[in-house]
Parts: C-alpha cells; sequence; structure tokens
C-alpha cells in the first residue's frame, strides 16, 4: 500500500524554508521564531520533522539580534557545513548576509567574522543568501539587494564563493531585476538548479503577506546568463493556499524532484493576522527550459522515496 501524505508538512510558523540533505536525513532551516535564531528540524522521509533546535550559536559582533531571516546550508567536507544567513547589520542598519561555520549540519554554527560577507547598503542591503554548486563542482553565492525596503530596485546576484565557504571571488553579476509586472516591486528568494544543460533561477516575487506573493523562473544556457524569464509564475495562490513562495529545490532517494515551500492558510494571512508560513512540499520537474509543477496541493499524495 502507498503511503501518503497531506500538506503542510510542518504545519507551524516555519517561514523562508530550506531543505538540505545529509546521508539519510533531511534537515530545514526557518526564519527566526518561536525564540530561536535558526530553527531547525529534521526527517528521514521529507514529510515526518522534529525539532531539533537553534542552528545559529549566536550573532556576530556587527550584527543586532531579532531579525534573523532566510538560512541556508551548504556543505563544504563532511565536517564543515556554512551557514548563510540574513541579519541586522549595526553600521548601516540594514539586513546584510552572514556566514557561519559549523561541524555538522545542525549546528550550533559560529560566525566570527568582523563585518558581513555581503551588504550593498546603498541599495537597501543584502538578503536571502543561497548557496549553489555547478556540475563541474565551483560553488557560488545567490543573493538579493534589499531594494524594496527603501523604494528602489530589486535584483538576483551571483558571485563565485571561495574554497573557504566564507569568502568572495571576483565580481558579482547582475542576473535578473522586477521587471515583470506580477513582480511588483520585489523580486528575492533565489534558488538555482541545473540539469540537462540548463540552469533554473528559481525566486519569488510581489508581497510576501498577502495572495501576490508567487514562484516564477528564468532560465540560461550558462550560469552567468543571459537569464530569460517564464512570462507567468508557477507556483501561485489556490484556494486555501495563499502566497507560496521561498521555495527550495530537493530531490529524494530516487532522484525525484519536490519543491519546498512556505505559504499562509486562508484566514490567517499576513502578521497583522497572526498567521502562520507553513512548509509544504509538492512534485516539481525541469525539462528543455520549462520548470513543470502541477500545482500546490492539500490533498494526499505518495511519499517521497528516502
Amino acid at each position: 500500500m502507498t503511503r501518503t501524505f497531506t500538506n503542510p508538512v510542518i504545519n507551524e510558523n516555519f517561514p523562508d524554508p530550506f531543505v538540505l540533505r545529509v546521508g539519510e536525513w533531511y534537515y530545514a532551516y526557518g526564519t527566526n521564531g518561536g525564540g530561536n535564531d535558526v530553527p531547525v528540524q529534521r526527517s528521514r522521509d521529507l514529510v515526518n520533522w522534529s525539532f531539533v533546535g537553534n542552528a545559529l550559536a549566536g550573532q556576530p559582533r556587527w550584527a543586532r539580534a531579532g531579525l534573523t531571516w532566510a538560512p541556508e546550508v551548504m556543505a563544504f567536507a563532511p565536517d564543515r557545513y556554512v551557514l548563510y544567513y540574513t541579519t541586522r547589520d549595526t553600521l548601516s542598519d540594514r539586513q546584510c548576509v552572514g556566514a557561519a561555520v559549523a561541524t555538522r549540519p545542525e549546528g550550533p554554527y559560529t560566525d566570527t567574522s568582523e563585518r558581513p560577507l555581503v551588504c550593498q547598503a546603498d541599495l537597501g542591503g543584502s538578503i536571502d543568501a543561497s548557496p549553489f554548486r555547478d556540475a563541474d563542482g565551483q560553488r557560488y553565492l545567490l543573493w538579493k539587494n534589499d531594494g524594496n525596503c527603501c523604494n528602489l530596485s530589486t535584483g538576483i546576484y551571483l558571485q563565485k564563493l571561495g574554497a573557504d565557504g566564507v569568502s568572495l571571488v571576483g565580481m558579482e553579476k547582475l542576473l535578473i531585476s522586477n521587471d515583470a509586472l506580477w513582480e511588483g516591486a520585489v523580486v528575492e528568494a533565489p534558488s538555482l538548479h541545473v540539469q540537462d544543460g540548463y540552469y533554473y533561477l528559481l525566486y519569488s516575487g510581489a508581497s510576501y503577506d498577502n495572495e501576490t506573493y508567487a514562484v516564477g523562473y528564468a532560465t540560461a544556457r550558462t550560469l552567468t546568463g543571459p537569464y530569460t524569464k517564464a512570462p507567468e509564475p508557477v507556483v501561485v495562490t489556490s484556494g486555501q493556499v495563499v502566497g507560496p513562495g521561498h521555495q527550495t529545490v530537493v530531490t529524494d532517494g530516487a532522484g525525484q524532484t519536490w519543491l519546498a515551500y512556505h505559504a499562509w492558510t486562508l484566514g490567517a494571512v499576513g502578521d497583522a493576522s497572526g498567521g502562520q508560513r507553513s512548509m509544504r512540499l509538492d512534485r516539481i520537474g525541469f525539462k528543455g527550459g520549462r520548470v513543470l509543477f502541477g500545482g500546490v496541493t492539500l490533498t494526499p499524495q505518495p511519499v517521497p522515496t528516502p
């Protein structure tokens, strides 16, 4: 008999989810909440999750606590993991990107830096860092300038990572900006997936706290582009699932690709309502420069292969 699950898979406030697979375990990291800077949960099947703890050991000396967003992790060695996260830089008073290191995927992660890894203060700050490993093994970091904080445009940037994972090499490259009608003032939450010669840049757009928030994508044949956007978003509000976004692609044990993302529940949408952005999971595919997504679900579907 086929085992099934029904969304959400983390039925609590767990915004901006990122999922990392390490051996037989999956780790999910989320934006600050419940007294934790970086809450982390663990699962063997992507469906049944248990709380592990706070991944971040503390804020670096350049940061102010309470605004720790959008953590993502990359393994650089069996005993070296780097957590990229957004927090408040006290000098510029902008949200900026830091990098913390741990020996285990659940942490504790420590950031001993004297300044942020990325901080485009003149562009509103820098948020939503996402590491990417290319097919040739080279590693890169994507992020978004936080221009919508102060009536500036927003864009998704890419820069090569140093071998240590906590430094950047060369110059950043602007990949896309908010120039489509559905995006409004925002493109953010980048995640990059490469398959069969295509680079798929998934991103969220519009306003995170209402039904306009959605996931779009752009494609290119080379890492640095140029990227061509799909005309419309592919993950959108549907029925009781409102404002889906901040996506991450994860591959299960059978090689099937899934999209982990957050969304509000109808009737409790936005911070003012006291609503929550729970984590959800749905199948996603990539073929010939197109993203294939069947829609957000609230009905039973087969459990991923561990």
